[in-house]
């Protein structure tokens, strides 16, 4: 078999596989996923908001105070959700909208406790709480020393 045959060859597999590629390949659709994401996002940034307005208003909480109490109670819900099953249909749902910071984080400390819990509360649970944890707070940890050594030495 000559060198251009076989090069025909390939090019007609690869062809192929891109049809067959294209054809079994699920359509993304774009908008209506945006379009999700917004809107649970947003209702949750609103539920943020609605918290920490309450902490003010009704627990008589400093701006500071209404703030932390509201965070706190989004990684509550956030957590409670996750292990009852729910916030994963809602994150299936929306996609991205769920990834707002704090109720992300949240979600992603929880789940991979809830998959190991079978191990034990110490080596399943306990262990797994911090493996996307335990990354974040070593680096952040270390940058904060690391910005409030150069910051002392520069104002020095």
């Amino acid at each position: 078999m000559s060198e251009t045959n076989q090069q025909n060859n390939r090019k007609q597999a690869l062809k192929r596989y891109a049809d067959l590629v294209r054809r079994i390949t699920p359509q993304s659709k774009l908008g209506q996923g945006c379009l999700r994401a917004f809107g649970v996002g947003g209702v949750i940034c609103m539920l943020g908001q609605m918290l920490a307005d309450a902490g003010t208003a009704w627990l008589s909480l400093s701006a500071s105070g209404a703030q932390t109490f509201a965070s706190i109670a989004l990684i509550f819900l956030t957590a409670l959700l996750t292990g009852i099953g729910v916030f994963d249909r809602i994150a299936r749902y929306a996609g991205a909208g769920t990834v707002v910071p704090i109720t992300g984080f949240a979600n992603a400390m929880v789940s991979p406790a809830m998959e190991f819990k079978p191990e034990g509360w110490v080596l399943g649970t306990g262990a797994r709480l911090f493996t996307i944890a335990g990354p974040v707070l070593v680096y952040g940890i270390s940058a904060s020393v690391v910005v409030g050594v150069l910051y002392y030495f520069i104002r020095w």
